[in-house]
């Protein structure tokens, strides 16, 4: 199909509410490493991933040698019954977590295992109220629309009782008018009051993104969660660290975001980069939590014996190549160059992120920090046209999202940055 017939069958055929990027949409045909080609053969350099999605690149040939061998071997079966790629899997995470994290349960997708991390929290602590923060995104599902704290991403008006969404750690837009670090963690300690006058003061659990990933890859202070999960646990309250933009070495360094801020969870959802784009979802637990699940319970889809396999690749991958370092030293390299770009344009309010996670808002005006929404439909504009697909998020739709492979090169890293240069350059005018 040309990218004509393409556009016209999904206008006819798919959900109207399922978005496209830009005024006219760009049908892809195929990806390697971390370049994607439309169906008339263009170039583009991926600094998006799927949204952070293809840890590896695309069709990466270790990995998917090893997805052809299992599919000529066992393609399914449901958690019905057990299969080596699924404890292996199961195996080879409970290595790398953090803490005491040793139980996994696998689901198809990030929105589920979001999800199953709450039934779990809730069935182990027998309470049903749970926090959630503001710029947060959890997923589809009613409850977890319910939890994302977006009004955009909500499409019903009757929410789910019992969530409450705390105050966000956003320092470039603090709700508090206050400066870190003379505000004294002030929004983590809000969590206190918010427990005490909005809940029975018995909470299941509290869950948060590392860095918030929709939101805009809100970056908290360093402090943040020790102050948070302690209040929560205090309050008898779970912590589930909600990882599925996060982890798998995202952040530079470590498996994990939440290792960054020395907290350790109790439940940990995890998706999107795990399998190198083939759909898997994972809620780990300590044994401790995860015994208390005592019901009946399947996934027809999860733990996959083909998703397993590629999941275990992936992970096998990312260690071997020796990309936790290469996830930092390249993040750092990107870094460098957005904070120039900052510096050049007063159109960048503020840049944040770690490692391959990182982040450009944009505003009118930077004692105003009006949201700056024409400018990034148009600076959109300019990127696809050079050739650069990207991301963008926060709660005005006003916040660049930068996520290249894991592998990503330091010449594509400055490539990158050099058609992001030129469309700033196009959009504020200056040569």
């Amino acid at each position: 199909m040309d990218a004509k017939e393409i556009r016209e069958l999904h206008k006819k055929y798919l959900f109207p509410a399922t978005i496209n990027y830009y005024k006219e949409s760009l049908p892809l045909a195929r990806g390697k490493g971390s370049y994607l080609y439309d169906t008339a053969g263009r170039e583009y350099l991926d600094f998006f991933g799927g949204i952070l999605t293809v840890s590896l690149g695309h069709c990466d040939d270790e990995v998917n040698a090893k997805i052809k061998e299992q599919n000529d071997t066992l393609q399914h079966c449901s958690t019905l019954y057990p299969t080596a790629p699924i404890v292996a899997l199961a195996k080879t995470l409970a290595d790398i977590a953090p803490g005491e994290l040793e139980k996994s349960f696998f689901t198809g997708s990030g929105t589920e295992a979001d999800e199953t991390a709450i039934m779990l929290a809730k069935v182990a602590t027998g309470r049903n109220e749970v926090i959630a923060c503001r710029h947060s995104y959890s997923g589809r599902t009613h409850l977890n629309q319910s939890m994302t704290a977006h009004a955009a991403w909500r499409t019903l008006p009757d929410q789910i009782p019992g969530i409450k969404h705390a105050v966000a750690p956003y320092c470039y837009r603090c709700p508090l008018k206050l400066t870190y670090p003379s505000c004294d963690l002030a929004c983590a300690k809000d969590i206190q009051e918010l427990i005490e006058t909005t809940t029975t003061g018995k909470v299941a659990a509290f869950i948060c993104e590392p860095i918030f990933g929709v939101g805009g890859f809100i970056t908290p202070p360093k402090e943040y969660f020790k102050v948070a999960v302690d209040i929560v646990r205090k309050a008898g309250g779970l912590f589930i660290a909600d990882e599925v933009q996060t982890g798998f070495g995202r952040t530079g360094d470590k498996w994990w975001g939440i290792e960054h801020w020395g907290v350790e969870p109790d439940i940990m959802t995890m998706a999107k980069g795990i399998a190198n784009g083939i759909p898997m979802g994972a809620t780990m637990a300590t044994n401790e939590v995860a015994e208390k699940w005592v019901a009946l319970t399947i996934s027809t889809f999860g733990g996959n014996p083909v998703s397993s396999t590629a999941a275990k690749a992936t992970i096998d991958a990312i260690d071997k190549r020796g990309l936790l370092k290469n996830a930092r030293v390249q993040g750092d390299r990107l870094r460098a160059r957005l904070e120039a770009l900052k510096d050049r344009y007063p159109l960048v309010g503020d840049v944040r992120g770690m490692g391959l996670m990182q982040a450009l808002e944009l505003v009118e005006d930077r004692k105003t920090k009006v949201p700056a929404k024409t400018a990034i439909a148009r600076l959109f504009e300019e990127t696809r046209e050079r050739g650069l697909p990207i991301g963008k998020g926060g709660l005005y739709g006003n916040t660049i999202r930068v996520t290249p492979a894991l592998n990503v090169k330091a010449e594509e890293v400055d490539r990158a940055c050099d058609i992001l240069d030129k469309s700033f350059a196009a959009v504020t005018g200056r040569s």
